[in-house]
C-alpha cells in the first residue's frame, strides 16, 4: 500500500519534474558547458577554457552594470517593503468591502507587461512635459531630467518599480491579519505605545513574510530588465539615449547574447550572477536567524 501510495506521488509529481529538466536543469547545464566555449551560434563551437571569466574581469561595462543594478536593488527593496507595508496596514483598517475594491487597485498594476511599464515610464518621468514635474512644478520644484540626467535615471526607475508592489502588499495583508489581537491588547493594557506595539508584536509576527519578500524582490532586482531595456535599448535611437547609468546588468547580458552572438560570453556573465544572487541570498537566510520568529519554534 505504502510502495503504491510512494509511485502515486511520483506520478503526481512527474510534471513539475519534466518541466524543472527540461526549461530549468538541462538549459542551467547547458550554459554552463557553453560559457567555456567561444559560441556565436554562426561557426562551429571552439573550447576556450576559462577565457570568458577572465574577460569578465577585464570588462568595465561588467562593473558598470553590475554596480548600476546592486545600487538600484539596495534602492528598490526597502522602498518596495515600507510602502507597501504602510499600504498594507492602511487596508487592514480599512471596511471589508472597501478593503476589497482597494487590494484590487494595488494588484492590477503587478498584472501590466513590464513593456507597459517601461513606455509608462518614459512618458511620467519626462524631463520636458511628464506628469511628475508637472505635478512637482505646481509645488514650485523644479524636476530634474528623469530620463536623460545619469544622476536621475535610477532614482526614476525605482520610483517606477513601485508600480508593481502590489503583490508585496497582498502577502503583507495576508500576514498582517494573522497578528494575534490578544498580544496586541495586553500591550495596550500595558501601556504600550502605537509604535512601541507595531515594533514589538507586529513586526516580530509578520517577520516570516518580511523575510519571504526580501529574498524574492531581492532576486527579482538583480534581475530586472524589462523596463529598463524597454525606455533605454528598445529602438536603435535609444542605443546612444541610454547612458551607462541604465545599463543593467540583465541588459548587457542580453546585448552580449543576442546583439552580439557572443553566447558563450553570455552564459559566463548568467552564471556570475547566478552566484552572487545565491550568495546574497545565503548571506540574507543566515541574518534571518536573528531576525526571524517562526511560531514553531
Amino acid at each position: 500500500m505504502a510502495r503504491r501510495e510512494t509511485w502515486a506521488a511520483y506520478g503526481f509529481l512527474s510534471p513539475w519534474i519534466i518541466g524543472f529538466a527540461v526549461f530549468m536543469a538541462g538549459p542551467m547545464v547547458a550554459s554552463l558547458v557553453l560559457s567555456f566555449t567561444d559560441y556565436d551560434v554562426l561557426t562551429d563551437t571552439r573550447f576556450v577554457g576559462a577565457d570568458n571569466y577572465r574577460a569578465m574581469l577585464a570588462d568595465s561595462r561588467v562593473r558598470t552594470s553590475l554596480a548600476n543594478t546592486l545600487i538600484y536593488t539596495a534602492l528598490h527593496v526597502p522602498l518596495t517593503m515600507v510602502v507597501s507595508l504602510a499600504l498594507a496596514m492602511l487596508l487592514i483598517r480599512a471596511g471589508r468591502r472597501s478593503a476589497g475594491f482597494y487590494r484590487t487597485v494595488f494588484y492590477l498594476p503587478t498584472v501590466t507587461p513590464k513593456v507597459a511599464v517601461g513606455v509608462l515610464f518614459l512618458l511620467l518621468f519626462n524631463g520636458q512635459d511628464g506628469l511628475i514635474n508637472r505635478v512637482l512644478a505646481l509645488a514650485g520644484v523644479d524636476g530634474p531630467d528623469w530620463t536623460v540626467d545619469p544622476a536621475w535615471i535610477k532614482p526614476g526607475l525605482v520610483l517606477i518599480g513601485a508600480w508593481s508592489l502590489g503583490s508585496t502588499v497582498i502577502i503583507y495583508l495576508a500576514a498582517l491579519q494573522n497578528v494575534p489581537r490578544d498580544l496586541h491588547e495586553a500591550a495596550a493594557m500595558d501601556g504600550a505605545s502605537a509604535w512601541a506595539r507595531f515594533r514589538a508584536v507586529t513586526v516580530p509576527s509578520i517577520s516570516g513574510a518580511l523575510f519571504f519578500t526580501l529574498i524574492i524582490n531581492t532576486i527579482g532586482g538583480l534581475q530586472t530588465f524589462d523596463e529598463v531595456y524597454t525606455a533605454f535599448y528598445g529602438s536603435a535611437n535609444q542605443q546612444t539615449y541610454g547612458s551607462d547609468a541604465a545599463l543593467f546588468y540583465v541588459v548587457y547580458l542580453f546585448q552580449q547574447a543576442f546583439r552580439f552572438l557572443h553566447v558563450g560570453y553570455a552564459s559566463a556573465l548568467a552564471w556570475l550572477l547566478f552566484l552572487i544572487i545565491v550568495a546574497i541570498t545565503l548571506v540574507q537566510v543566515r541574518l534571518s536567524r536573528r531576525f526571524v520568529y517562526y511560531e514553531s519554534e
